[in-house]
């Protein structure tokens, strides 16, 4: 499908975007539900012939990340948990497209999956949540806010290990769930406090719930926090060039870094890797990250160049990385 056909008032649609609905893999979490619905509203917009919300049929599939609660992910097999079961579904022909936090999503997707779609980033940074407000949070030293020996909640050891870098006195203990059912433990005195993604917190409507914003400097997040990305079968040509046509440059460009980056680190799951990117004056500049979980051992370092050569950056820094870091941080 060209371009000139997707803007058309009067689109031509091949066969099988006339098989509506379109069947729209997601998980069911209130963030993920959100993120769909919006993507859906997106698409709409911009194609006249999906122009009701009517032409969408959401499946909501329960990963494996879904169903284990009481252990973090790296324990039990990282990223791929949450989209195991979705790209199943794609697989077998029972959805057509799903819809992604695409710091959830692994690096290598399986055969004949293809992410077709990044959709403009919502604010990258990490936030503390705190069971007590403070009235001046110093966001130049945001630990501080927290108690000597405080307890925080994270499932993240990308998180874990840059909070223990930072302040090894603090206890880090797993906290699993939505982010409603987060807060609430926090607000409920399990925990003196939290650390969470201000991209979901925003997209829910509760960014009033961050104590303080942490910098990205401060704390470098997960590749592709922010950005929500959505798969395909890579046969479905014309599904693919729509999902393309409203992508957002931007967000291709840094994700293509900062997946490029895992590539290179290729980090097991309990490997705490962080890489950010962004695009200032048209040049790409990306922070990575590699640590211990105990916060112990910690490397940051940054590239920058043209946006054109995004992957090939990203892989460049995961091998400095890789090279300046010890070999035991990288096994199983």
């Amino acid at each position: 499908m060209r371009s000139s056909d997707i803007l058309s008032h009067e689109p031509r649609v091949k066969p099988h975007l006339r098989a509506l609905p379109l069947r729209v893999g997601t998980r069911g979490s209130p963030l993920a539900l959100a993120q769909t619905r919006a993507f859906q509203a997106q698409l709409s917009r911009f194609c006249p012939v999906l122009d009701s919300m009517s032409v969408f049929e959401e499946h909501v599939i329960t990963t494996s990340g879904d169903r284990i609660q009481d252990k973090r992910l790296a324990e039990v097999g990282g990223k791929g948990l949450f989209s195991k079961e979705i790209h199943e579904a794609l697989q077998d022909r029972r959805i057509d497209l799903a819809v992604h936090s695409l710091k959830d999503l692994e690096t290598d997707l399986p055969p004949g999956i293809v992410l077709a779609c990044t959709l403009k980033r919502e604010d990258a940074r990490d936030v503390l949540i705190l069971g007590q407000a403070l009235e001046k949070p110093d966001p130049d030293a945001p630990y501080s806010s927290l108690p000597p020996q405080a307890v925080v909640g994270s499932a993240s050891v990308r998180r874990q290990a840059q909070l223990l870098h930072a302040r090894p006195d603090i206890q880090v203990r797993t906290i699993r769930g939505n982010v409603q059912t987060r807060l609430n433990r926090v607000r409920a005195g399990e925990f003196d406090g939290s650390l969470l993604a201000l991209a979901g917190l925003r997209r829910l409507g509760l960014a009033g719930a961050a104590a303080v914003i942490i910098a990205p400097e401060i704390m470098v997040p997960a590749a592709g926090q922010g950005i929500v990305g959505v798969t395909v079968r890579a046969d479905d040509v014309e599904l693919r060039e729509l999902l393309a046509a409203i992508e957002d440059p931007e967000a291709r460009a840094v994700s293509m870094a900062e997946r490029g980056l895992l590539a290179a680190l290729d980090g097991s799951c309990r490997t705490p890797i962080g890489g950010y990117a962004r695009l200032i004056d048209g040049e790409l500049r990306l922070t990575g990250l590699v640590a211990r979980e105990d916060g112990s051992f910690l490397l940051k370092s940054h590239i920058e160049g043209s946006a054109r050569e995004a992957e090939a950056l990203g892989r460049a820094l995961g091998e400095e990385l890789r090279g300046q870091s010890p070999a035991d941080i990288f096994l199983d």
